[in-house]
């Protein structure tokens, strides 16, 4: 299918916004987006990250980490006002379930089960990234509400099974709700860079801790002692003073640490090197040494509102950071911890972020500071039988998000947040 194949097909779904008629097109690669408006109307949106950019997307694909070979086929909606890009989102067909981080196997082998093809699906996310934030580019509600419905009636269309937006916002699922599609809930963990005594950002790493219980508190000292004291250092790099031997020593890790689970990575070395050349600023590296040698690394993202990763110490109340990836070539106890949250924790603080997003899933990182919020993915199904019978599962499985979350509150690390 070429880029802009089945327009016919949506529109009716594009009629009537804004008073006039908005001209779908899909897009079979990434090097096809219009950057500089993709960009720009990223950059209008309520919760922007550096994962939607054009060039990270671009980066997936001419990497070979997310093309066809790999279960990621792009389909890309764009709807068009005239000469003015009105709605865009990143639309994938997948042929499995890998490198979502929103698990529907189980719905997959119910399909299975009954003689029925799951797979290709729909997906609007942005691959391997389990990042909260706007996935529906619009220019407003109406042409957001727009978007999702052509992509649905362009399932619907292309029979295929279903359709899934990921990690979206509040306005991408306020128009899944106007859609009909599902919500499901999830649970992750972030760090605010917010003193729940005072309300003021942290002065440093250590009114972080004193803003802990004492078994937290302990703890993280006990974890960075034993780094410590086992020779390790740590050096940081930023936006481009990140060399091309820190990058290579950074997938060297990464890589290294995959293989040790039995997996090969998701992404390849020449993503990273895209990373390099067109997003340097996005990244921060934390190197950890001893006796003069690296032994690991970690890599967060920065994005909204910080001008650069290797920005100066001011306060940023919508700067975000991101820990995103991580690979040691040595075991050392705590390293994992020092590499992941506590060094991540301590730039973002000398920095002025506000936000720190801890990826998906693990109740550990509670112990070193951060929350549980809740994320949520959209869902639909074309069969009838099925989609009633995964919405009676959603509201059986919300109620226990809903459960989980308070329980977790619960059991908050800070000392002013405990209940009672």
């Amino acid at each position: 299918m070429q880029a802009g194949d089945g327009a016919g097909a949506y529109r009716n779904a594009a009629d009537g916004v804004a008073g006039g008629r908005l001209a779908p097109q899909i897009v079979d690669t990434p090097a096809q987006l219009p950057v500089a408006r993709w960009n720009a109307l990223l950059a209008r949106q309520a919760t922007p990250t550096p994962f939607m950019r054009a060039e990270y997307l671009a980066a997936l694909h001419d990497s070979g980490s997310a093309v066809p070979p790999t279960g990621w086929t792009p389909r890309f909606m764009l709807l068009w006002d005239g000469d003015q890009l009105a709605a865009a989102c990143p639309l994938y067909l997948k042929t499995h379930s890998y490198g979502e981080y929103v698990f529907d196997w189980a719905w997959a082998n119910a399909y299975a089960e009954h003689g029925l093809a799951y797979y290709p699906k729909a997906l609007v996310a942005v691959p391997f990234t389990p990042v909260p934030g706007t996935r529906l580019l619009a220019r407003d509600e109406a042409a957001r509400r727009a978007l999702i419905t052509a992509v649905r009636d362009w399932c619907a269309g292309h029979r295929l099974s279903s359709l899934h937006l990921l990690y979206g916002d509040a306005a991408d699922l306020a128009a899944c709700d106007a859609a009909g599609l599902m919500r499901r809930g999830q649970v992750q963990f972030h760090w605010t860079n917010r003193d729940p005594a005072s309300g003021r950002p942290f002065a440093d790493f250590d009114a972080l801790l004193a803003a802990l219980t004492q078994d937290k508190r302990k703890k993280i000292r006990q974890e960075r002692r034993k780094v410590a004291e086992a020779g390790v250092r740590f050096r940081c790099a930023a936006g481009a003073d990140i060399t091309p031997a820190d990058w290579a020593l950074f997938y060297r890790c990464y890589r290294r640490t995959y293989l040790e689970h039995g997996n090969a990575p998701y992404l390849t070395p020449d993503f990273f090197a895209h990373m390099a050349r067109e997003l340097a600023d996005a990244w921060v590296l934390f190197v950890a040494e001893r006796d003069g040698h690296p032994i690991a690394t970690s890599l967060i993202a920065v994005g909204a509102g910080q001008s650069s990763a290797g920005g100066q110490n001011t306060s940023n109340p919508e700067a975000v950071a991101y820990g995103r990836y991580w690979g040691a070539l040595e075991r050392v106890d705590g390293l994992h911890f020092e590499a992941c949250y506590h060094q991540p924790l301590d730039w973002c603080i000398r920095h002025g972020v506000a936000r720190f997003e801890g990826g998906a899933q693990g109740e550990h990182k509670m112990a070193r500071a951060l929350l549980p919020v809740a994320t949520h993915s959209a869902h639909w199904l074309a069969h009838p039988g099925f989609a009633d019978a995964v919405a009676r599962f959603l509201e059986r499985e919300g109620a226990g998000i809903t459960d989980y979350l308070e329980h977790l509150r619960t059991h908050s690390p800070f000392r002013t947040l405990r209940p009672g």
